[in-house]
């Protein structure tokens, strides 16, 4: 029998969805079930984005569109990064993807020989390191434990691009951890990369729009514009505008990896289609109201999670700002039971608190720490205060 290509052994199904499913499939059989797993923010666009689709409907023309993106979402987006402060960009610097998942696949395509070095933090979205693994790469962890606010370091940054890989890839803010760097640690950081020019630096950024506590959004093209020529930007729909299933990405870059990543998609998925395009046109460029409303929201749901786990003995969570994850450290019930089960291991304890009290959260150690689990806690309040306080009295039963 034909076998599958090499890589397919480094190919593995994403750590969330895994847990999002066997939660689905609970609920399904009747349990209570509050899901912390999957990283969605549960809300809807505006009626302007459905209206603009609505309308692209009824004029389909049912061909094919441009590879980059359409000028009209191109200009879209390059709006939105001006009013993120990232200016100078035109057309030849953008291109687009579905979602912001298929846009790191091109670009590690584009970027990437197999047995190149790419370097990022730990706690890490899971899907960077699958990504890496598929297309050959050569890892580098830098692990950024609790201890230090689950952020890089100068110094760790210094040493790891000495190595010069081929790719940094940034996280800010940080899914899973929801930390925010402030203006002077991103300073810091490209202090450090100016220093190092043969490496190409990714900054996923798509939850730039989620920022509390008025730590304000930066980038390392806002503090050192001369890293303009090799720092791209990836941001997407999904999170700003709760619009995750639509599967819209984008990045601003230097030309030529925007004409690699627009030369993939014509061998990858062509275009996105009319409608999307007119819907991700009106996200970007009609009234923000949503988006603005939905951080707020976030800000106090955060409180409420971070009340919630600093007030359980020995749980140590660094606070988070942005996004709508917290990754608390749960180390504290390693070594304890629970309804006479040993708890030796972050999966250990999720397994249990899916078990026997009805809520999914993900492991860790998917992410790169195995001393903690993430909870997304962009759910309904009655929810989130539920699954919470199942968590609290987990805890209050491990003997």
């Amino acid at each position: 029998m034909p076998q599958l290509a090499t890589r397919m052994g480094r190919a593995k199904p994403s750590a969330i969805m895994v847990i999002a499913e066997k939660a689905k499939r609970l609920k399904a059989e009747g349990r209570d079930i509050v899901s912390f797993s999957i990283g969605v923010p549960n809300f809807l666009p505006g009626e302007h984005v459905y209206a603009a689709a609505r309308e692209a409907l009824a004029k389909d023309s049912g061909q094919y569109g441009s590879n980059r993106g359409s000028d009209a979402l191109v200009d879209a987006f390059l709006g939105h990064i001006e009013a993120l402060g990232l200016t100078g960009y035109k057309r030849e610097n953008v291109s687009t993807g579905v979602g912001a998942k298929q846009i790191l696949y091109n670009l590690a395509e584009a970027l990437l020989d197999e047995g190149d070095e790419i370097a990022f933090p730990a706690p890490y979205w899971t899907s960077y390191l699958d990504i890496a693994e598929i297309v050959g790469a050569k890892i580098n962890i830098l692990p950024c434990p609790p201890e230090q606010h689950y952020k890089l370091t100068p110094a760790q940054l210094d040493e790891a691009l000495a190595r010069k890989p081929r790719v940094f890839l940034f996280n800010n803010p940080s899914n899973p951890t929801g930390m925010v760097y402030t203006r002077d640690e991103i300073v810091a950081l490209a202090d450090v990369i100016a220093k190092y020019p043969d490496t190409w630096i990714i900054t996923d950024d798509i939850y730039n729009t989620m920022v509390f506590d008025g730590v304000g959004y930066h980038n390392f093209v806002h503090v050192r514009p001369e890293l303009k020529d090799r720092v791209i930007f990836v941001d997407s729909l999904s999170k700003t505008y709760g619009m995750p299933g639509w599967r819209v990405g984008f990045i601003a870059a230097p030309e030529s990896v925007a004409k690699a990543v627009t030369t993939l998609n014509s061998n990858h998925i062509t275009s996105l289609p009319e409608v999307i395009t007119a819907a991700a046109v009106a996200a970007l460029s009609g009234p923000q109201d949503v988006p603005a409303a939905k951080c707020a929201e976030f800000a106090v749901k955060r409180d409420r999670v971070y009340n919630a786990l600093v007030s359980i003995p020995g749980v140590v969570c660094p606070r988070p700002q942005g996004a709508f994850y917290a990754f608390p450290d749960i180390s504290v019930a390693f070594g304890k039971k629970h309804d006479g089960v040993a708890i030796t291991s972050d999966v250990d304890f999720c397994a249990a608190l899916l078990e026997t009290k009805g809520v999914a959260c993900v492991p860790g150690s998917a992410f790169g720490e195995p001393r903690a689990l993430r909870i997304s806690y962009s759910c309904p309040d009655e929810a989130l205060d539920k699954g919470m306080a199942r968590i609290v009295e987990f805890f209050a039963e491990l003997t």
